[in-house]
């Protein structure tokens, strides 16, 4: 069974892990968790961290899926729709529909 942490728990690990007084392994035996969740929720805490000083207004600017992300996903959706479409008219082309 897989075991889940709470907000309060992965924060308090990630600060001692910022704080760089024990080693990665130190505190992941003293927490008794991989060292892994340690590294993982120091880095979230570094990337997240400008997220907390953020005022109301620059989080309503921050677009939720980068733009280069929907482009992306924009060609793929037209790729697709494109295959389908010419599999379609093929299909109704075989069964005389056209």
């Amino acid at each position: 069974m897989k075991k889940s942490y709470d907000s309060k728990f992965k924060s308090r690990v990630a600060l001692e892990a910022l704080q760089e007084d024990r080693s990665i392994a130190e505190l992941a035996s003293e927490f008794n968790i991989h060292p892994n969740l340690v590294s993982q929720w120091k880095k979230k805490l570094l990337q997240d961290s400008a997220d907390i000083f953020a005022t109301k207004k620059e989080k309503q600017q921050e677009p939720k899926y980068p733009e280069d992300e929907l482009l992306k996903q924009i060609g793929q959706l037209k790729v697709e729709n494109e295959f389908l479409q010419k599999k379609y008219d093929e299909y109704l082309l075989r069964k005389g529909k056209r």
